[in-house]
């Protein structure tokens, strides 16, 4: 079978009973749930269990996306300013300065020009909780075979999102032959046509490839063609070392190919790793009007409004880009000074956006995450824990996921060695 055709099958998920083997429950439960895979870091964990790390490396943990760098006085001035927003129930809808923030900053990084504060942007509570729940509200299982199409690795709340919604993934293997991107063209139009929700990440988690101007064209093209809505997912935006190239956005791309009004299109970013806030749970969902309004509608009962104090510190962050700057900045550095030392004995390359090295291992990814940590205490991500076999094919065997967050000596010291691992095998 060739790699377009495997790229487009639907995933066939074990079935993980909730019933005890002695007969019922003692209580309802869901069966979508018996459908969630385990979370790439409880498989890591598993994974792990048992191994003894060699303590004469101190510890260097390079497996998790949580950023390190110091969160900007800014933010943590304004939310000690506004502790009185504590005694005060947040409005779903968030607060109108918050929302012009967020319209004012989209303007400013895009150069979009058609964005209205009321009716197209909305405060939530991180990216994470968003995408998922959006999809909630998008998915309808009545209409038959409902999928959602993913990248493929990807990030775990898509498809968790998808099946909880009564919905199928349908995966897109990104591989090197493609550079790290979906290739839309290799799903059939008879599967197009039960696709409700596609979610995009660019820049990509894991590889920190960039959809093209070309690329969002084509999606478009097909969301016309089909009628599914285009789920963003940009939190990765604003990381990015060539300061002259930043990654184009969706609503931008939107905007140049004369969309007006975003038509079932909707971008999710968040202050985690622009801003190093990652425990404020802060971001944005922007877009179609008339998809917002039903999220809206939706998370009024879900009881997901965002703290008056963290609204009134992300708007300081929203309005600032000297603290970004800055952040991209560290990152540049860590990638100048670690990937020479990678690239002779590993395969790996600088990527568009994100802050990850997604490196080819000349081993099985699992046998090489845990013997790296046996023999040198370094963790990283097996690759092959953030994708799905598809007829036999997962793409992220053979690579792992190595998160630059850390001090720039650690991370030196880290892919150090990696690089002395490597060599020995």
């Amino acid at each position: 079978m060739s790699l377009s055709t495997r790229s487009c099958l639907v995933t066939r998920m074990p079935a993980i009973s909730p019933v005890p083997a002695a007969g019922r429950p003692p209580f309802p439960v869901n069966p979508r749930l018996a459908r969630l895979q385990p979370y790439p870091f409880e498989r890591l964990r598993f994974l792990l269990a048992g191994i003894v790390p060699d303590h004469a490396y101190p510890a260097i943990n390079l497996s998790i996306g949580e950023p390190k760098h110091p969160t900007p006085g800014l933010v943590t001035a304004a939310l000690v300013a506004n502790l009185d927003g504590l005694s005060a129930y947040p409005a779903t809808a968030g607060l109108p300065e918050l929302r012009e923030a967020v319209a004012a900053w989209l303007i400013r990084r895009y150069g979009v020009s058609e964005i209205d504060p009321a009716t197209q942007v909305l405060p939530v509570n991180g990216s994470r909780e968003a995408l998922f729940a959006f999809a909630q509200t998008v998915i309808d299982p009545s209409r038959g075979r409902a999928l959602v199409a993913c990248p493929n690795p990807f990030y775990q709340i898509y498809e968790g999102a998808a099946v909880l919604a009564g919905a199928s993934p349908v995966f897109l293997n990104t591989t090197a032959d493609s550079g790290f991107k979906p290739d839309y063209g290799s799903l059939p139009d008879d599967t197009w046509r039960d696709v409700q929700l596609v979610y995009a990440c660019s820049p990509a988690n894991p590889s920190g490839a960039v959809m093209n101007l070309e690329d969002w064209r084509a999606l478009f093209e097909l969301s016309d063609r089909h009628g599914f809505v285009i789920a963003a997912d940009e939190c990765y935006s604003e990381v990015y070392c060539d300061e002259t190239a930043p990654p184009i956005g969706a609503m931008q791309a939107a905007s140049v190919l004369g969309r007006t009004g975003y038509p079932r299109l909707v971008v999710f970013s968040s202050l985690s790793k622009r801003s190093n806030a990652p425990g404020m749970r802060s971001g944005f969902v922007a877009g179609d009007a008339a998809l917002l309004k039903n999220f809206l509608l939706f998370r009024t009962y879900h009881g997901s409004a965002m703290s008056v104090t963290v609204q009134r510190a992300s708007i300081a962050a929203w309005r600032d880009e000297d603290h970004v700057v800055a952040n991209r900045r560290l990152y540049a550095e860590k990638y100048r000074a670690v990937l020479p030392l990678i690239q002779e004995p590993l395969a790996t390359s600088m990527p568009d956006g994100g802050f990850y090295l997604w490196i080819r291992t000349p081993i099985d990814d699992t046998r090489f995450a845990s013997e790296l940590l046996r023999d040198y205490n370094v963790l990283v991500l097996p690759g092959s824990f953030l994708g799905r076999d598809i007829d036999g094919l997962n793409p992220g065997r053979n690579y792992v996921r190595v998160a630059l967050v850390q001090p720039l000596a650690d991370c030196v010291e880290a892919i150090k060695r990696i690089a002395k691992f490597a060599e020995g095998l």
